[in-house]
């Protein structure tokens, strides 16, 4: 059995989904981040990064518990432990790593920088530089990929892979992110693929049956969970 720690963010939907293409068994610990639950003392001792999504895989390699954070080591692990969604053959291996730290290093960090400031940086400061630089860099980052998807069915070739399920989460609200599907054909079929496999749709559920605090949090809350105000150490 397999502990998931999680919540709904699109770092969290890949791991969903992961789980429910694998059909590993896995059970649900929710980690409300907008109350602070990952300050825990408990939790902190399964992550130091206080950051979720995280596992905790009780028949690990040799049969003993094994504990991962970072979405990008969980899909790896997963794969390996599964057989699936990574290829044996070392350069399509690789082709399919490659895209797997595009989405780790480029598309999560920018989509997710891109979404604070439209969403949650405070509203009587000045954010314009802020916005043009991750709007611009998110959009960049869209071509890439619709390059990409131009020349090859999947992010990493011919095949469904992990590097499609850790960035398909990040690419669903493409339409608040100012990208159409109508000016990106290749994304479109790639994304519309990705949507209707039943193992996705079942992750989505999931995740869309989740409650957090986010709507309801406190000023504090936020400021706490954004590192600003108070916890900042600027």
């Amino acid at each position: 059995m397999i502990d998931l720690y999680a919540l709904t963010s699109p770092n969290v939907q890949k791991i969903y989904i992961m789980l429910e293409e694998t059909k590993l068994p896995y059970k649900e610990h929710f980690v409300d981040v907008w109350k602070g639950e990952q300050y825990n003392p408990d939790f902190i001792k399964i992550n130091p990064n206080s950051k979720i999504p995280v596992i905790v895989d009780h028949e690990g390699p040799g049969g003993k518990p094994v504990t991962i954070f970072e979405s990008g080591a969980i899909l790896m692990y997963l794969a390996e432990k599964s057989g699936k969604f990574l290829p044996k053959d070392t350069a399509k291996k690789y082709d399919v790593l490659q895209w797997l730290f595009f989405q780790v290093s480029g598309v999560g960090p920018m989509f997710g920088q891109f979404t604070h400031f439209k969403m949650f940086a405070p509203k009587d400061k000045d954010n314009s530089y802020s916005m043009t630089r991750y709007q611009t860099e998110l959009k960049r980052l869209y071509e890439v990929l619709e390059k990409r998807l131009a020349r090859s069915p999947y992010l990493g070739g011919d095949d469904y892979t992990v590097a499609d399920i850790a960035t398909f989460p990040w690419t669903r609200n493409h339409d608040a992110q100012g990208v159409r599907w109508e000016d990106n054909p290749n994304l479109a079929r790639w994304f519309n693929s990705i949507n209707e496999r039943p193992a996705v749709k079942a992750a989505l559920a999931k995740v869309g049956a989740i409650k957090s605090n986010r709507d309801t949090a406190s000023d504090d809350q936020k400021d706490r969970f954004f590192n600003r105000g108070r916890y900042a150490r600027a």
